[in-house]
């Protein structure tokens, strides 16, 4: 064999090795489909194999909106008789990579994962789901199935919120904040929604439009203070209830906390429903109830454990509260158990989509969904 002639088949031999190690599994749905409404009676699957019987969550930081989150699955596991494990990442995506992979090598049958940074830890979560895990995540691919907000929606139902109490209580002009998440493009349409209801008010003008360098109270504090030194009088301030809050306190310690201000966010997060109580500026928080949908997908992912279909995505509705509808809130969101079993205030909260179980998880969902999506 000629030298040419022996290197090139090295070379195709190598690839050969070296191709299953890079793709050692099926990709799952890579584009955007529309799915069906769930089918709770599709027929039953195969058990998965040689799996733990043990519900971990995977959590990217310690915000309020993410303990709601652990408490609703830790109380699914224990209803269903699951273990349940909590690994804090504390925003480091390396930190989160490993604990995933330890979870992986400890056979653990149900993972649900908040990811720090999704594209980086896409190859992790492929390789559980290969193994035959159920892997739910809070909003980015990819995952046995997905948690989202219908986001427009979501951010419409707050832009509006907004925009009408500028239309009424402040004349129809205003100084408006958005903090973003511009690093999550998944919900960059909620930002999207926000713009388009502003800009249904001749007098909002939006003074600053940019995000905080950490989604937290501190990050939000953080960019407020600095947002202050060239705006120091703001009328309104949107974004996640988590950022607004520190915003809030960045306002109150530089004395420039107004009742007549509409700060407003998103999430539904303790700290915002205790400040809309107390009538100040905070006026409203768009709840994703995030212990409802949790408690949701620790049953799903027991279910997935007992061979059943699971839904492959679902919608967390978005809900303005207000001091008339708060009462109901704070009981629902306390008591996730009793919302799922009732189907009627279950639908009031969750829409489900898509089906799949063990036997079917090639099919797993592996871009960007969105109910929205036409």
């Amino acid at each position: 064999m000629r030298g040419w002639q022996y290197v090139l088949v090295v070379l195709a031999l190598l690839q050969g090795v070296d191709a299953p190690r890079a793709q050692q599994g099926p990709s799952g749905l890579t584009r955007p489909v529309v799915l069906p409404p769930f089918d709770p009676a599709k027929p039953r699957c195969s058990l998965p194999d040689d799996v733990r019987k043990v519900l971990a969550f995977a959590q990217d930081n310690e915000r309020k909106f993410m303990q709601g989150v652990a408490r609703g699955l830790q109380l699914a596991a224990k209803d269903r008789g699951l273990e349940y494990r909590l690994a804090q990442a504390a925003n480091d995506h390396a930190r989160m990579d490993e604990q995933i992979k330890g979870f992986l090598d400890a056979r653990i049958g149900a993972l649900v994962v908040a990811p720090v940074d999704s594209i980086a830890l896409a190859p992790t979560l492929q390789r559980v789901i290969w193994s035959g895990t159920y892997v739910g995540a809070v909003v980015p691919p990819p995952a046995t199935s997905i948690l989202n907000a219908p986001q427009y929606l979501t951010g419409k139902v707050l832009g509006d919120e907004a925009a009408q109490y500028i239309r009424t209580r402040l004349n129809g002009k205003a100084k408006v904040v958005l903090l973003t998440h511009d690093s999550l493009q998944f919900l960059a349409p909620r930002f999207s929604a926000m713009r388009d209801s502003l800009s249904t008010v001749s007098g909002a003008v939006i003074v600053a439009d940019i995000s905080p360098l950490t989604v937290d109270e501190a990050g939000g504090a953080a960019m407020m203070r600095t947002i202050l030194l060239a705006n120091p009088d703001v009328d309104v301030v949107l974004g996640a209830d988590t950022v607004v809050l520190g915003a809030l306190a960045a306002l109150r310690a530089a004395g420039k906390a107004r009742d007549s201000q509409f700060l407003g966010g998103i999430d539904g997060e303790p700290a915002a429903v205790e400040e809309i109580k107390r009538g100040g500026p905070y006026k409203a928080s768009v709840s994703l109830a995030s212990p409802v949908f949790a408690y949701a997908m620790g049953q799903h992912a027991a279910d997935w454990l007992e061979g059943k279909s699971v839904p492959q995505a679902m919608d967390i509705l978005p809900k303005a509260l207000t001091s008339q509808n708060l009462a109901q809130y704070e009981a629902d969101t306390a008591d996730p158990a009793s919302v799922f079993r009732d189907i009627k205030r279950r639908d009031e909260y969750l829409r489900m989509y898509g089906n799949i179980c063990y036997d079917t998880r090639d099919q797993y969902l592996n871009f960007p969904w969105s109910s929205e999506r036409k």
